[in-house]
């Protein structure tokens, strides 16, 4: 309601916020520093009064957060200051407000030679999934249902899963949703002749994509990686984004002083607003991200705060910065982040739930045997939010009388007479008689071969895919359509922390014997 000057109330009459078009902005239901409110307009006040009141504008004892009214009953000749503060108006994040952009990784260094031939994404986990299945399962569970997926390098596997596993479409597509893979390409122009060269020049090369008529109700857009385990409410990130006003928000996870290095560490506030951002500091530079005594919570094992990698930007802010002052900047860690935290509003979001980063062979390999555990720190097994992966319709595993103590069996296979003690076994995995697997990460295979295909291959001297009978294996990962033979032994007795032997079907990197995908080790081989 507009009014000036004096404005008559009859008894118990209840003034409420007008504007313009005859809706009011609830963000801006109420005075304060930014407030939209100016004078002759009122926010919604039950005055209460039993008598005729004249109800006018007291602009000059307005403060922020307050509205100031001065209530002069007709029987008081002294008029009465009376100021209102407003409840607080919550926005609740909404998932079709949101979308998801996952960054499908580089080129795989730290991970080789796992990602010889597959991108970082692509890599088994688990037993039967991969490690792309963890921020769409998290998606899918959040709620959100626009989704892109960057891909650039030996992406033929990822294209191939992610068809088969998140074709939404089909043809038909009632909903809003989308899944779409946008894999790095070259345009017309001199910026248009170059692949990806970080995650920032990756979004940027696609902005126009994200522009898009159907993007249209997007207000927050999520920046995800495509290599950690972890299980996460996207819209609670979202939501505490909101709540604070950011117009970004980091998810940070503490971490302990051995592994500080290998990521991006942030300082913050008691408010929770990130003061200093650093890209894997080391020395000097390492100590002064220690967190500061009072600033946050922290057990004493994790004086760091790590960026995940996963962000929330609001829309309009990401693609200024990607296309104004850091037009030039390839990488959000790296370039972006450690300037703009001066510049804008940049919050943290300290997630106190597990989290993992496959950014090694060895954090790869331990958190895949750490699923073994009698009670793990993580698990796929969740009824309400389950991890989604591609539907291979397999039979159950097949034992005869094998001992099998803290392990994971996957779908599909097949194993006989053997030991199995703290180990993932792959889907269509085939143990022969007298095999002992200890401490190994087997992947798997991507076809079976029949019972005749295995004796003709035995009779010829040559290997079927799986582990041959007597084989001993430790501290092993076999990749995918392996072919051990029998009586091999894999243990790396000697401990030898790092070796190239590609010729002979492996490498091993951080003590860790990794057998390669299509592998074949002859009868009899020691290693």
């Amino acid at each position: 309601m507009e009014f000036g000057g004096v404005l008559s109330l009859r008894t118990n009459a209840c003034a409420t916020l007008a504007s313009k078009n005859g809706a009011a902005t609830a963000q801006r239901a109420f005075l304060g520093e930014n407030s939209r409110v100016g004078v002759g307009e009122i926010t919604k006040l039950d005055l209460g009064l039993k008598k005729k009141t004249s109800l006018r504008w007291d602009g000059k004892s307005r403060r922020p957060g307050a509205t100031s009214f001065v209530a002069t009953s007709s029987l008081e000749t002294q008029p009465q200051t009376m100021y209102f503060t407003p409840p607080k108006i919550e926005t609740k994040a909404d998932p079709k407000g949101t979308a998801a952009i996952i960054l499908g990784g580089g080129t795989g260094t730290h991970l080789f030679p796992l990602t010889s031939t597959r991108a970082t994404p692509a890599v088994p986990v688990g037993g039967c999934y991969r490690l792309i299945d963890i921020p769409m399962s998290n998606c899918f569970n959040s709620g959100v249902n626009k989704i892109f997926i960057m891909t650039q390098f030996n992406s033929a596997s990822l294209h191939r899963h992610i068809n088969k596993t998140y074709n939404l479409g089909k043809g038909v597509n009632l909903t809003d949703g989308f899944v779409e893979v946008l894999a790095a390409t070259q345009t017309s122009g001199e910026k248009g002749m170059t692949w990806f060269r970080g995650t920032a020049d990756a979004v940027r090369q696609f902005i126009w994509m994200f522009e898009d008529q159907k993007m249209k109700d997007v207000q927050n857009i999520l920046i995800l990686s495509g290599d950690q385990l972890y299980r996460m409410d996207y819209m609670k990130f979202v939501q505490d984004h909101i709540d604070t006003g950011a117009d970004i928000t980091v998810a940070c996870a503490p971490v302990g002083e051995s592994r500080a290095s290998d990521y991006g560490l942030v300082k913050v506030s008691k408010s929770g607003r990130i003061t200093q951002f650093s890209e894997k500091p080391r020395g000097p530079d390492l100590e002064d991200m220690r967190v500061e005594n009072g600033s946050v919570k922290l057990a004493r094992d994790y004086p760091y705060i790590a960026s995940m990698g996963v962000y929330c930007f609001n829309r309009q802010v990401l693609f200024n910065l990607l296309r104004s002052k850091y037009s030039s900047s390839n990488d959000f860690g790296s370039d972006i982040l450690p300037s703009v935290v001066t510049e804008y509003q940049v919050q943290s979001y300290i997630f106190d739930d597990y989290w993992e980063d496959i950014g090694t062979i060895r954090s790869f390999f331990e958190a895949n045997l750490a699923l073994t555990s009698e009670f793990p720190k993580f698990e796929f097994y969740d009824s309400k939010t389950p991890f989604f992966t591609s539907p291979r319709f397999l039979p159950p595993t097949k034992m005869d009388n094998c001992q099998i103590v803290n392990a994971i069996l996957s779908h599909g296979c097949f194993l006989q007479e053997c030991s199995v003690q703290h180990s993932v076994i792959g889907v269509r995995s085939r143990l022969d008689v007298g095999c002992e697997l200890e401490d190994a990460l087997m992947m798997g295979a991507d076809f079976y071969e029949t019972e005749e295909e295995i004796s003709a291959l035995l009779s010829e001297g040559k290997v079927p895919v799986g582990v041959g009978r007597n084989t001993k294996i430790k501290n092993c990962i076999i990749d995918t359509n392996a072919r051990i033979g029998k009586n091999v032994v894999i243990t790396n007795k000697e401990g030898v922390q790092e070796a190239d032997r590609p010729q002979d079907g492996f490498h091993i990197r951080s003590g860790i014997t990794v057998v390669l995908k299509n592998a074949t080790i002859k009868d009899g081989t020691v290693i």
